[in-house]
Protein backbone atom coordinates (compact mmCIF):
# COMPACT_ATOMS: atom_id res chain seq x y z
CA UNK A 1 0.00 0.00 0.00
CA UNK A 2 2.97 2.53 -0.61
CA UNK A 3 1.09 4.67 -3.02
CA UNK A 4 -1.71 5.34 -0.91
CA UNK A 5 -1.95 8.42 1.71
CA UNK A 6 -1.99 7.86 5.15
CA UNK A 7 -5.81 9.35 4.73
CA UNK A 8 -6.54 6.68 1.75
CA UNK A 9 -5.37 3.85 4.24
CA UNK A 10 -7.38 4.62 7.18
CA UNK A 11 -10.61 5.10 4.69
CA UNK A 12 -9.70 1.66 4.19
CA UNK A 13 -9.33 0.51 7.33
CA UNK A 14 -12.74 1.69 8.55
CA UNK A 15 -14.28 0.55 5.39
CA UNK A 16 -13.45 -2.73 6.16
CA UNK A 17 -14.54 -2.32 9.84
CA UNK A 18 -18.04 -0.97 8.52
CA UNK A 19 -18.79 -2.50 5.12
CA UNK A 20 -15.93 -5.09 3.80
CA UNK A 21 -18.27 -5.99 0.74
CA UNK A 22 -17.04 -2.57 -1.70
CA UNK A 23 -13.56 -3.84 -0.98
CA UNK A 24 -13.60 -7.47 -2.05
CA UNK A 25 -15.88 -6.43 -4.57
CA UNK A 26 -12.69 -3.91 -6.31
CA UNK A 27 -10.44 -7.00 -5.26
CA UNK A 28 -12.81 -9.28 -7.40
CA UNK A 29 -12.96 -6.92 -10.30
CA UNK A 30 -9.18 -6.84 -10.57
CA UNK A 31 -8.18 -10.42 -10.72
CA UNK A 32 -11.37 -11.18 -12.87
CA UNK A 33 -9.58 -8.30 -15.52
CA UNK A 34 -6.19 -8.79 -14.58
CA UNK A 35 -5.39 -5.01 -14.31
CA UNK A 36 -4.84 -2.75 -11.44
CA UNK A 37 -7.63 -0.22 -10.91
CA UNK A 38 -9.25 2.36 -8.79
CA UNK A 39 -12.01 1.85 -6.06
CA UNK A 40 -14.68 2.70 -8.75
CA UNK A 41 -17.83 3.37 -5.90
CA UNK A 42 -20.58 4.24 -9.28
CA UNK A 43 -20.13 0.57 -9.76
CA UNK A 44 -21.28 -0.46 -6.37
CA UNK A 45 -23.54 2.26 -6.04
CA UNK A 46 -25.23 1.28 -9.27
CA UNK A 47 -25.97 -2.21 -8.04
CA UNK A 48 -27.92 -0.71 -4.80
CA UNK A 49 -31.12 0.73 -4.18
CA UNK A 50 -31.27 3.76 -1.49
CA UNK A 51 -33.44 3.30 1.37
CA UNK A 52 -36.12 5.66 0.45
CA UNK A 53 -37.23 3.36 -2.13
CA UNK A 54 -38.19 1.55 0.48
CA UNK A 55 -40.70 3.79 2.45
CA UNK A 56 -43.47 2.32 1.20
CA UNK A 57 -42.24 -0.96 1.34
CA UNK A 58 -44.91 -4.12 2.38
CA UNK A 59 -44.51 -4.63 6.24
CA UNK A 60 -42.29 -7.62 6.51
CA UNK A 61 -39.83 -5.92 4.54
CA UNK A 62 -39.86 -2.43 6.42
CA UNK A 63 -39.51 -4.63 9.72
CA UNK A 64 -36.12 -6.62 8.16
CA UNK A 65 -34.59 -3.26 7.17
CA UNK A 66 -35.59 -2.05 10.26
CA UNK A 67 -33.73 -4.55 12.42
CA UNK A 68 -30.76 -4.08 9.88
CA UNK A 69 -30.58 -0.46 10.50
CA UNK A 70 -30.45 -1.13 14.15
CA UNK A 71 -27.34 -3.89 13.68
CA UNK A 72 -25.84 -1.75 12.04
CA UNK A 73 -25.59 1.22 14.55
CA UNK A 74 -24.74 -1.43 17.26
CA UNK A 75 -21.84 -2.94 15.32
CA UNK A 76 -20.61 0.61 14.77
CA UNK A 77 -20.55 1.44 18.92
CA UNK A 78 -19.78 -2.31 19.51
CA UNK A 79 -16.42 -3.52 17.42
CA UNK A 80 -13.00 -5.73 17.86
CA UNK A 81 -10.95 -2.42 16.76
CA UNK A 82 -12.66 -0.36 20.06
CA UNK A 83 -13.54 2.30 17.78
CA UNK A 84 -16.58 3.86 18.30
CA UNK A 85 -17.85 5.31 14.53
CA UNK A 86 -20.65 7.78 14.34
CA UNK A 87 -22.99 9.67 12.25
CA UNK A 88 -22.42 13.39 11.42
CA UNK A 89 -25.45 13.19 9.12
CA UNK A 90 -27.57 10.46 8.05
CA UNK A 91 -30.13 11.05 5.12
CA UNK A 92 -32.02 8.26 3.04
CA UNK A 93 -28.76 8.03 0.73
CA UNK A 94 -26.95 7.14 3.57
CA UNK A 95 -27.99 2.96 3.11
CA UNK A 96 -28.01 1.34 0.15
CA UNK A 97 -30.01 -2.17 -0.18
CA UNK A 98 -28.48 -4.93 -2.27
CA UNK A 99 -31.24 -7.04 -4.94
CA UNK A 100 -30.63 -9.73 -1.97
CA UNK A 101 -32.20 -7.53 0.49
CA UNK A 102 -29.26 -6.76 2.71
CA UNK A 103 -28.69 -3.16 3.76
CA UNK A 104 -25.25 -1.44 4.18
CA UNK A 105 -23.68 1.80 4.50
CA UNK A 106 -24.01 3.03 1.07
CA UNK A 107 -22.55 6.61 1.57
CA UNK A 108 -19.24 6.58 4.27
CA UNK A 109 -18.21 9.83 4.28
CA UNK A 110 -20.61 11.12 6.79
CA UNK A 111 -18.64 8.64 9.29
CA UNK A 112 -16.79 10.33 11.99
CA UNK A 113 -14.36 7.90 14.43
CA UNK A 114 -13.17 8.03 18.05
CA UNK A 115 -10.66 5.87 19.53
CA UNK A 116 -12.31 4.23 22.94
CA UNK A 117 -9.08 4.22 24.63
CA UNK A 118 -7.87 7.25 23.75
CA UNK A 119 -10.62 9.68 22.23
CA UNK A 120 -11.55 11.31 26.50
CA UNK A 121 -8.03 11.19 27.68
CA UNK A 122 -7.73 15.10 27.22
CA UNK A 123 -6.17 16.90 30.45
CA UNK A 124 -8.51 19.64 31.48
CA UNK A 125 -8.02 22.75 29.55
CA UNK A 126 -5.89 21.02 26.92
CA UNK A 127 -7.21 21.88 23.47
CA UNK A 128 -7.61 18.63 20.79
CA UNK A 129 -5.47 18.39 18.73
CA UNK A 130 -5.90 18.06 14.60
CA UNK A 131 -5.35 14.70 13.57
CA UNK A 132 -5.41 12.54 10.50
CA UNK A 133 -9.03 10.67 11.65
CA UNK A 134 -10.82 14.02 12.00
CA UNK A 135 -9.54 15.10 8.37
CA UNK A 136 -11.34 12.24 7.12
CA UNK A 137 -14.84 13.92 7.55
CA UNK A 138 -13.88 17.24 8.04
CA UNK A 139 -12.21 20.55 6.79
CA UNK A 140 -8.81 20.02 8.80
CA UNK A 141 -8.27 23.47 8.87
CA UNK A 142 -11.88 23.95 10.90
CA UNK A 143 -12.82 23.62 15.21
CA UNK A 144 -13.32 20.61 15.60
CA UNK A 145 -16.40 18.89 17.73
CA UNK A 146 -15.14 17.39 21.17
CA UNK A 147 -14.67 13.56 21.10
CA UNK A 148 -16.29 14.07 25.15
CA UNK A 149 -19.76 15.28 23.41
CA UNK A 150 -20.50 12.53 20.99
CA UNK A 151 -22.51 9.79 23.34
CA UNK A 152 -23.21 6.33 21.65
CA UNK A 153 -27.08 7.38 21.13
CA UNK A 154 -25.60 10.40 18.84
CA UNK A 155 -26.40 8.51 15.45
CA UNK A 156 -29.26 6.23 17.18
CA UNK A 157 -30.90 9.40 17.94
CA UNK A 158 -30.52 11.32 14.24
CA UNK A 159 -31.98 7.71 12.51
CA UNK A 160 -34.68 7.63 14.78
CA UNK A 161 -35.39 11.25 13.61
CA UNK A 162 -34.99 10.86 10.02
CA UNK A 163 -34.98 7.11 8.60
CA UNK A 164 -37.13 4.47 11.45
CA UNK A 165 -40.26 6.66 11.17
CA UNK A 166 -40.52 6.83 7.14
CA UNK A 167 -39.85 2.96 7.30
CA UNK A 168 -42.40 2.00 9.72
CA UNK A 169 -45.31 4.63 9.91
CA UNK A 170 -48.58 3.14 9.73
CA UNK A 171 -46.74 -0.24 8.43
CA UNK A 172 -48.37 -2.61 11.56
CA UNK A 173 -51.63 -3.38 13.35
CA UNK A 174 -52.35 -2.16 16.67
CA UNK A 175 -51.18 -2.35 19.45
CA UNK A 176 -47.74 -2.91 18.06
CA UNK A 177 -47.72 -0.21 15.62
CA UNK A 178 -48.51 2.00 19.01
CA UNK A 179 -45.68 0.44 20.57
CA UNK A 180 -43.16 1.51 17.69
CA UNK A 181 -44.23 4.79 17.91
CA UNK A 182 -43.94 5.20 20.82
CA UNK A 183 -40.43 3.95 21.10
CA UNK A 184 -39.67 6.02 17.92
CA UNK A 185 -40.77 9.64 20.03
CA UNK A 186 -38.87 8.26 22.78
CA UNK A 187 -35.68 7.69 21.07
CA UNK A 188 -35.76 11.11 18.37
CA UNK A 189 -36.45 13.26 22.26
CA UNK A 190 -33.16 12.08 22.38
CA UNK A 191 -33.93 12.40 26.64
CA UNK A 192 -32.59 9.10 27.34
CA UNK A 193 -29.40 7.90 28.40
CA UNK A 194 -27.19 5.95 26.65
CA UNK A 195 -28.03 2.72 28.81
CA UNK A 196 -31.83 3.07 28.60
CA UNK A 197 -31.85 3.60 25.11
CA UNK A 198 -29.81 0.79 24.16
CA UNK A 199 -32.24 -1.36 26.43
CA UNK A 200 -35.59 0.36 24.40
CA UNK A 201 -33.59 -0.65 21.05
CA UNK A 202 -33.41 -4.34 22.36
CA UNK A 203 -37.06 -4.35 23.07
CA UNK A 204 -38.07 -2.53 19.39
CA UNK A 205 -35.56 -5.59 17.81
CA UNK A 206 -37.91 -8.14 20.10
CA UNK A 207 -40.64 -6.70 18.59
CA UNK A 208 -40.10 -6.31 15.01
CA UNK A 209 -38.13 -10.45 14.97
CA UNK A 210 -41.54 -11.85 14.25
CA UNK A 211 -42.91 -9.28 12.38
CA UNK A 212 -40.22 -10.29 9.30
CA UNK A 213 -40.48 -12.86 6.85
CA UNK A 214 -38.12 -16.01 5.83
CA UNK A 215 -38.36 -16.27 2.02
CA UNK A 216 -36.38 -15.94 -0.96
CA UNK A 217 -37.11 -11.87 -1.06
CA UNK A 218 -34.84 -12.41 1.53
CA UNK A 219 -31.61 -14.10 -0.39
CA UNK A 220 -29.29 -12.88 2.34
CA UNK A 221 -30.62 -14.94 5.23
CA UNK A 222 -32.36 -17.31 3.19
CA UNK A 223 -33.03 -20.22 3.69
CA UNK A 224 -30.71 -20.42 7.02
CA UNK A 225 -33.77 -18.66 8.36
CA UNK A 226 -35.46 -21.54 8.20
CA UNK A 227 -32.94 -23.55 10.57
CA UNK A 228 -32.18 -20.98 12.87
CA UNK A 229 -32.98 -18.20 15.00
CA UNK A 230 -29.72 -16.12 14.45
CA UNK A 231 -31.36 -15.46 11.00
Amino acid sequence: MDHLTDRDKLRLLYTLSVNSHPILLQVCITFLLGVIQPPQPRLLGASTRPLRDFYSAVPEVAADLALQLLAVLRSMGTNDLNYFFYFTHVDAGTFGVFSNGHLFIRDASTLGIIDKEEGSQLIDGQQEYKDIFSCLTVDCQSAFVSCNSIREKHSLIMVCQELLPKLLKGKFLQPVQEKIDSFLQHCADGLADDQSLNEAVAKLAELLKPLRSCDSRFAYRYPDCKYSDKY
